[in-house]
Order: structure tokens, then C-alpha cells, then sequence
């Protein structure tokens, strides 16, 4: 097995349809016998464990504990409660089989022949330990999807100073393989090999920041993150939470203070508040 597909899915049951949909209809010369794809439900309650029973229980058996459908190899986890990101991410992980593992967000569609690069990519870069994909909207426009790990100093530069992109997502302007800091979890490409160095993902993230954390790791581990921009993914950014607007918002701010401590969550965020606070000033004075 080559290829793991990880899709961790809450309440998306549209989302993770077309997600698949893309999955299945890729016609690169990858072969799709290669790939399986994992799906870890983390308790959703809008019908996605009921379609996904039901493509369980058209397919024939492919091989143990597997089932495909339309060409596609699937297997389904079905968690009672919603047990976080981070920790369904590494239940899939744990199940997987493949050479390399593809962590995908379920609001995600999967441009054609991105599979192939990417994979060709880390076979090529054996220095690599995580692979981020050039991530578009709808409308075609390119989403930030890059990050400098984030510290009081960069939080300054960003709100105080007006330096774009030294704390908040930032989108580079390349046209090849560039090799960042960290890259955003809606798409991570990782080796198995690596992931006996660097470990699974920090299960205390319940959302958010996790991605952040794992590519901290991958750099003390002495590998690199790349952001591969050739390999295109389309990503709904933010639909699978915007129905909860208040339970991420708590997720943010715990994750926040897992990965900076206490003391530097309530010191940046105080940077961040005070900053927009003296531009709303600035702007009210010149109207």
C-alpha cells in the first residue's frame, strides 16, 4: 500500500460527499488500487454516519477489515462522540497501511493529479516530514495556508508594526517547492517513516493549533516542512465549524493555551486586542 487518505469528519456530511467524489475521480497514473482512504466520524449527528453505513454496505470486501467502492478502497471508523481532531486523525493514522499518509480536511476537494505530485515529491525530498498543499477557494483565489510559528515578537510585527504574514496564515508567492516553518493541517502529506521519529499528533489540541505543534515537532526532529504549490486543493475554509461558531472559538482559545502556556496566550492575544484597538483610533481620528 502506498497511499493513506486520513479524512476526519464532524457534521459535514455534504462536505465529505464531494470530498470523496474527488477522491474517486482522480485519472492520474497513480494507481487507484495504491490508495485507501480512512474516514474516522467523530459522532456527526447530520446523516454522515448513515451515508457512510451505506457505501459500507454496497461494496464487496477488497481485503481484511477494507471495503471498495467505485475503484475506491474505504474503510470507516464511527466514534460515538466527537473525540477531538487530533486524537481521530491518529486513529486513522494507527489503521493505516500505506507508505505515506495524507492528512485531509472533509471540507476539501482534490484537484486533479495532486496525489501523484505530492507523492512524487516525498520520494524525492527524503528530508521531508510534512508536505502542505496550495490550498484555492472557490472563486479559484489562493488561501493563506503557510505559518511562521508564532511568537510575541512575530504577534508585534504582524499588529504593531504592519508586517503581513510574520504571525497570521500567509500565502508564498512561488511557483515551485518552498520549505516554511509550518503548514496548515487541512492537508498534510507525512511519511510513515517519520512518523516513528517525530510521533502522532499532540491529542490535547482538541482543534486548532495542532497543526502548528506537529510541524514544531517535524523541525526538532531535524526535517523540513515544504508547501508544494503545484499540487492544488480546493478548501471550503471554515465550513465545517460554522455552525459552532462558540465551540471553536472555545476550541481556539485552550488550544492557544496548550501550545504558547498560559502567560504568552494572554500576552499576545493582549498584543493582537491593544493593536486593533489603536487602529480603530487611527481610523476613527482621519475619518
Amino acid at each position: 500500500m502506498d497511499l493513506s487518505v486520513v479524512i476526519v469528519s464532524y457534521n459535514t456530511e455534504e462536505l465529505l460527499k464531494r470530498c470523496l467524489e474527488s477522491l474517486i475521480i482522480q485519472d492520474t497514473r497513480y494507481k487507484i488500487q495504491d490508495t485507501e482512504v480512512i474516514v474516522v466520524d467523530n459522532g456527526s449527528e447530520d446523516g454522515s454516519k448513515e451515508y457512510l453505513k451505506s457505501q459500507k454496505s454496497k461494496v464487496k470486501p477488497a481485503c481484511a477489515g477494507r471495503t471498495t467502492t467505485q475503484n475506491l478502497k474505504l474503510k470507516i471508523i464511527l466514534n460515538d462522540r466527537n473525540l477531538g481532531f487530533a486524537k481521530a486523525n491518529n486513529q486513522g493514522i494507527k489503521e493505516a497501511q500505506g507508505e505515506y499518509i495524507l492528512l485531509l480536511n472533509s471540507d476539501t476537494e482534490v484537484k486533479s493529479g495532486v496525489l501523484e505530485k505530492l507523492i512524487e515529491f516525498a520520494k524525492e525530498h527524503p528530508e521531508a516530514g510534512v508536505i502542505g498543499a496550495r490550498l484555492l477557494s472557490l472563486d479559484s483565489s489562493i488561501q493563506p495556508s503557510v505559518y511562521h510559528l508564532p511568537t510575541i515578537w512575530r504577534a508585534i510585527r504582524e499588529y504593531w508594526l504592519g508586517q503581513k504574514g510574520t504571525y497570521e496564515k500567509y500565502a508564498p508567492t512561488v511557483s515551485r517547492a518552498v520549505s516554511v516553518e509550518a503548514v496548515t493541517g487541512a492537508v498534510m502529506l507525512i511519511p510513515r517513516k517519520k512518523i516513528g521519529k517525530i510521533g502522532l499528533l499532540d491529542e490535547r489540541y482538541f482543534m486548532y493549533f495542532e497543526d502548528l505543534d506537529y510541524c514544531r515537532k517535524v523541525k526538532r526532529a531535524g526535517f523540513k516542512v515544504y508547501y508544494l504549490p503545484t499540487a492544488e486543493i480546493i478548501h471550503r475554509h471554515g465550513a465545517s465549524g460554522q455552525e459552532i461558531p462558540d465551540q471553536t472559538r472555545q476550541w481556539l482559545v485552550q488550544s492557544s493555551k496548550t501550545y504558547h502556556g498560559p502567560l504568552k496566550h494572554y500576552l499576545i492575544n493582549f498584543i493582537i486586542f491593544t493593536a486593533q484597538k489603536w487602529q480603530k483610533f487611527l481610523r476613527k481620528i482621519k475619518a
